[in-house]
């Protein structure tokens, strides 16, 4: 457990990623460095028949700067990882950081505007990953393969992975677009 003040000090979530490692190799064959591959015709509902990324050396660097991040705490209009992520902070932060792109602020907006529409057996590390309920958008998050985004979540929480067949995010799934093309 670390001390109460290292969510208090800049940068202090980086030395908690260093147990990401083993994650980080395994989101990389998800990622196009490996040679699984799923069937598409018969996927479960725990199989995710990731495609590959048109450019993998792109979604390698977002995705390992995305994971970088897992750990930095929330907050509400916050994005830089000094301050705290919400979810289209964290989106803008990492493709900002990375490829230099200019992104809407708002999920709602990322999600009216930004790339083609994804089947969701046909995502591939990169996509954006959409959320909300009533026809409306209320959340973003980064597809990292094997069915796992890394996102915003909350508030009181932190930056984190989790599954798009979790209960909330399964009921709450509303689309994907592409920004990697």
């Amino acid at each position: 457990m670390e001390p109460a003040d290292c969510q208090q000090r800049p940068g202090a979530h980086y030395r908690r990623n260093a147990l990401l490692a083993p994650c980080v190799a395994l989101l990389l064959a998800a990622c196009g460095g490996g040679n699984v591959r799923h069937d598409p015709q018969a996927p479960s509902p725990r199989t995710w028949p990731d495609q590959r990324p048109a450019d993998p050396a792109k979604a390698n660097a977002v995705l390992m700067r995305a994971i970088s991040l897992v750990g930095t705490p929330y907050r509400y209009g916050g994005n830089t990882p000094e301050g705290g992520f919400d979810c289209s902070g964290l989106v803008n932060y990492v493709f900002r950081d990375i490829l230099d792109l200019r992104l809407p602020r708002t999920s709602r907006e990322l999600a009216d505007t930004q790339g083609p529409r994804i089947a969701a057996d046909q995502l591939a590390g990169g996509d954006l990953v959409f959320f909300g309920s009533a026809g409306q958008v209320s959340h973003v998050g980064i597809y990292v393969g094997e069915g796992r985004f890394v996102h915003a979540p909350n508030s009181g929480g932190t930056v984190r992975l989790d599954r798009l067949d979790g209960a909330w995010w399964r009921e709450h799934y509303t689309g994907a677009r592409r920004l990697l093309n």
